[in-house]
Parts: C-alpha cells; sequence; structure tokens
C-alpha cells in the first residue's frame, strides 16, 4: 500500500514537473542558443525613424541602425559557426519595441531607442550606436526659432518616448508656458504640423532631419539648433544575456575600430550634408574597445 502510494505521489510530480520542464529550459535559453535551435535571427526595425530606421520605397528595411545590424547579424553567423541562421527582419513599433525583446519576439531591437535606466529595469543595451538631442521642428513660416518663442504655442510629441518627459520639464525648468499635445506617433504629429493642429513637434534631432528627408518640399519646414536634452541612442537585447551582449558589443566596436561607421554614416546620414557631430565622433572612439 505504501509503496502504491509512493508511486502514485511520484506520477503527480512528473505530471507536474515533466511537461513543462521545455518551457523552463527555454526560459533559460540564452539569444545565442535560441538563434542556433531555431536558425533564425530575429531583428526589429522600426518603418518611421528615418534616416535610422526606415522602410525604402521597395518596402525593405533601410537606414543607419539597420546597416549596423547586419553587420552584427554577419558577427553572430561567425560566432556560431557551422550553424545555418537566416536573418528575419520583424517591423515593430515605438509602443512594442521593449516588450517585443522581454516577450522574445526578437533577438534585438534596432532603431532610434535612448539608453536610460528605467528601461534597464527590463532590457539590456548595446554599446552606444548614435548621440543625439531634442529639438523642435517647425513650420518656416511660423517664425519659431528658439525655444522661447513656444510660449502660447501647442508642441506636439509622440507618446512613449523620452521627449515626452524632457520636455515637460526643460518647458517647467525655464517657465515657458506651452501646451504639450500627446500624438499616437510621428507620423500623426506631422500630419498635425502641417494642417496647423500643432504649432511645433518634438523629437529627437535626427529623427526630425528624416522627417525633412522624407518631406515633398523640405524647405517649408525650420529646425531649431537648440537642444533640450541628451539622447544616447542603443540596440535593445535580453536583459542579463550577456554571452550575446558581448557578440554585439564585439561586432559594434570592430565596426567602429576599422572605420566602417563613416561610411555607413554618410552613406545614411551625411548625405544630406551633415557631417560627424564631435559629440558622435568622442562616442565612436569611446566605444573603440580592444580586443
Amino acid at each position: 500500500m505504501k509503496h502504491g502510494s509512493y508511486t502514485l505521489a511520484m506520477l503527480l510530480v512528473l505530471s507536474l514537473v515533466v511537461p513543462g520542464s521545455d518551457l523552463f529550459a527555454r526560459d533559460s535559453e540564452g539569444t545565442l542558443e535560441k538563434i542556433a535551435r531555431t536558425g533564425e535571427f530575429l531583428i526589429g526595425y522600426r518603418a518611421d525613424s528615418s534616416p535610422l530606421s526606415y522602410e525604402n520605397s521597395d518596402g525593405e528595411p533601410s537606414g543607419y541602425s539597420v546597416a549596423l545590424c547586419r553587420r552584427i547579424a554577419a558577427g553572430v553567423k561567425a560566432h556560431l559557426g557551422d550553424k545555418d541562421i537566416e536573418v528575419k527582419f520583424v517591423r515593430i513599433s515605438g509602443d512594442d519595441r521593449i516588450s517585443a525583446i522581454v516577450e522574445g519576439k526578437i533577438d534585438i531591437e534596432c532603431g532610434s531607442t535612448t539608453i536610460t535606466l528605467s528601461r534597464q529595469e527590463l532590457v539590456d543595451f548595446s554599446l552606444p550606436t548614435f548621440v543625439t538631442g531634442a529639438t523642435v521642428l517647425s513650420l518656416a513660416s511660423s517664425g519659431i526659432q528658439s525655444m522661447s518663442d513656444l510660449s502660447g504655442k501647442k508642441i506636439g510629441v509622440a507618446k512613449d518616448t523620452t521627449t515626452v518627459a524632457q520636455l515637460e520639464h526643460h518647458l517647467k525648468e525655464n517657465l515657458i508656458d506651452a501646451e504639450v499635445v500627446i500624438l499616437a506617433d510621428r507620423t500623426e504629429a506631422m500630419t498635425y504640423l502641417n494642417r496647423g493642429g500643432i504649432d511645433a513637434l518634438a523629437s529627437d534631432q535626427i529623427v526630425l532631419i528624416g522627417q525633412i528627408i522624407e518631406a515633398l518640399n523640405p524647405r517649408q519646414y525650420s529646425l531649431m539648433n537648440e537642444v533640450f536634452s541628451y539622447e544616447p541612442y542603443g540596440f535593445v537585447v535580453r536583459r542579463n544575456d550577456a554571452d550575446f551582449r558581448l557578440v554585439v558589443n564585439r561586432a559594434l566596436s570592430q565596426i567602429y575600430r576599422s572605420g566602417q561607421h563613416a561610411e555607413i554614416f554618410y552613406k545614411w546620414i551625411g548625405r544630406t550634408g551633415i557631417d560627424v557631430p564631435p559629440i558622435l565622433a568622442a562616442m565612436y572612439q569611446l566605444s573603440t574597445m580592444p580586443e
């Protein structure tokens, strides 16, 4: 009787543990192991963050960040050796870029995401990939040239971006009485700006440059030189996955060390006549780590 009870108890335990054992294994599986098992490297990209991450006229992922991640993909393949790895690009939005990493829907996010301490409670970041600051875009006819000109104006900003808090803080600290209008994304914000629903659009300077590049009439816009925040970008990866993060950082450092970053910068950003800003040049130098 005792033996029968023991057997029954063991069967119950096994019925609870064994079916979930694969699940536990997957949860503890590193990104490199996942890529090797599935044969897929999933790169998340933004379609609305030109010139860093966007879709070209053929609907293909393009831009500065995407180009860097293609080099990282080569580094991942080299690290895994004889494994046959297919690189797949997954379109994501600003709303789900962090959750897509947390939930394992993508292996790395290559867009225009600012490295923040609060985000590092959920995910990790690669070495910095770009440095910019938030500023304001307006119609050239508006006469807006500085932040003080925004008093009494409506300023649009995309939700769930670091610019929201930075803008509100700057306005408060400088006693600028402007109305902050939270909008779904930059596409909606540009529509509001063009139709007069807002007087200006606040976002990261490099992203606003992308909006001007894509505009039918770039000369109708005025981009403020003044910046009111510090925005270091990095690629989002899973938290506490040191092995994968090392492969990513090794690839980035190799790009910076070899000078290939200059080629990538001038292809996607410098073509607009913009030179490498001093702060970005410093970032490249500081991220050039020896083997």
